[in-house]
């Protein structure tokens, strides 16, 4: 069976390798209150092929990029944030080489995959309500008017990798690090690692080719394991300018796979789960609350602990990776290859993200870690504001609990400085934010 995964196995939008077979899978998530594939998704992909139905919206073809240029204008996806990808793990696995990587391009809601000469575009979308959304387009179809008619949304087995523990046990993304051969075959016999932000740099970014300078620390990217032994020359692959030679650069928009762009994608994605898993703990939590007052002849504003215990631990999830707990702590200063890290701190969606200070959570610190003030940005991000009423409550009163001091344990990370920084932004740009905390105080 074929299976259109986006970001498992080493890299974003890559085939199910991990073993997990669609059918042998257990999730509820086509079942009440969720029902996942049959909810009409609303997410920025889902949005553009209602566009493109009502001929509000055209594709244009580029002679040597195909569909590609036109979906990164249209769904506001920068070419900057291009990260190129040499393992073979993907759904598209013949047309992969480390001559002809697959190409990733991202913002804060939507991840392409695209692979030169290949026959499909994979996409994934972050849907509000539904989390990681699944979508492919045909690289070949040119219809008239820009119809696009095989850009559909694709149910049948994305879930086998893209539902599981990695991906926090809800439709999600993943990104993984491994060991590659000279021709981009895994060796997954030497363990793969699943990175976030959390994870020590020496085990990241194996299968991918990663430009931009890092100092002393040293990581898996650029490297090409020995079929004989598990030894990597991590000084080959270190503090690389621009894409080796042997990668064919004129079928790729840009010249770079930039390091600032993969740890940003690191964060969003786990970041992106955590939202996610809290969306669905609650709705399926009170859904079941509900059930069992009504079967028990119980007031209907019962809660019970278990409800209450599960509904804390993922909001306590949430905050977590808000506020970039276990973050590694950089040794050198890390510094991209590409405009990205000046396209992504003038993208802005949704809410104003600057204080009356000019402050924002999407100023970027590289010397120490990865943000200045280490607050997600996805915070203003349409699947959090969606978050049931219940959840957010919670979410907010825990992050003002760390902000203010009173919770301490798992964010000694933070100084007391970050704390009141990150108050004042939010107070400023995030409403909600700032009326629990009004109230709270």
């Amino acid at each position: 069976m074929i299976r259109y995964c986006l970001i498992a196995g080493a890299v974003i939008l890559s085939v199910a390798c991990c073993g997990v077979s669609a059918s042998g899978q257990s999730t509820d998530y086509d079942q009440k209150p969720i029902l996942y594939s049959q909810t009409t998704a609303t997410d920025p992909v889902a949005k553009l092929i209602r566009q493109i139905d009502a001929g509000e919206k055209a594709l244009s073809w580029d002679k040597n990029h195909g569909w590609l240029p036109s979906l990164l204008k249209e769904l506001s996806i920068p070419a900057s944030s291009q990260l190129l990808v040499f393992s073979k793990t993907s759904l598209q696995i013949r047309y992969i080489t480390p001559t002809n990587p697959r190409a990733i391009y991202f913002n804060d809601n939507v991840y392409i995959g695209a692979v030169p000469n290949a026959r499909l575009y994979e996409i994934a979308a972050v849907d509000p309500q539904l989390g990681a959304v699944f979508y492919t387009l045909s690289t070949k179809e040119k219809t008239r008017k820009g119809a696009l008619s095989s850009l559909k949304r694709d149910n049948t087995s994305c879930l086998s990798c893209h539902g599981t523990g990695k991906t926090q046990n809800v439709p999600g993304f993943l990104i993984r690090s491994v060991f590659a051969e000279s021709n981009g075959q895994p060796r997954f016999e030497l363990g793969t690692t699943t990175t976030d932000v959390s994870t020590d740099f020496i085990d990241r970014f194996g299968g991918w080719y990663i430009t931009g300078n890092h100092g002393t620390m040293r990581h898996r990217g650029n490297l090409f394991v020995p079929s004989d032994t598990a030894e990597l020359q991590y000084d080959q692959g270190a503090n690389l300018a621009s894409l080796p030679q042997r990668v064919r650069r004129g079928k790729y928009i840009t010249d770079s796979s930039d390091i600032v762009a993969m740890m940003v994608l690191e964060h969003q994605t786990q970041m992106h789960n955590a939202v996610t898993k809290a969306n669905y703990t609650c709705r399926k939590a009170l859904a079941y609350q509900k059930m069992m007052n009504e079967a028990l002849e119980r007031n209907e504003d019962f809660v019970s602990d278990s409800t209450i215990r599960r509904l804390n631990s993922a909001a306590d999830n949430v905050v977590k990776h808000l506020l970039f707990a276990d973050e590694f702590q950089l040794t050198s200063a890390v510094a991209g290859s590409s405009t990205f890290a000046k396209d992504f701190q003038t993208s802005r969606e949704g809410e104003s993200q600057a204080d009356s200070q000019g402050r924002d959570l999407r100023q970027f610190d590289l010397e120490k870690r990865l943000f200045k003030y280490p607050c997600s940005y996805l915070i203003y991000s349409p699947s959090f504001d969606a978050l049931p009423t219940a959840m957010l409550d919670l979410v907010y009163e825990r992050l003002n609990s760390v902000l203010t001091g009173k919770t301490t344990d798992g964010f000694e990370h933070l100084t007391g400085t970050d704390k009141d920084a990150i108050s004042e932004i939010l107070r400023d740009t995030k409403p909600g934010f700032a009326k629990f905390a009004r109230v709270a105080k």
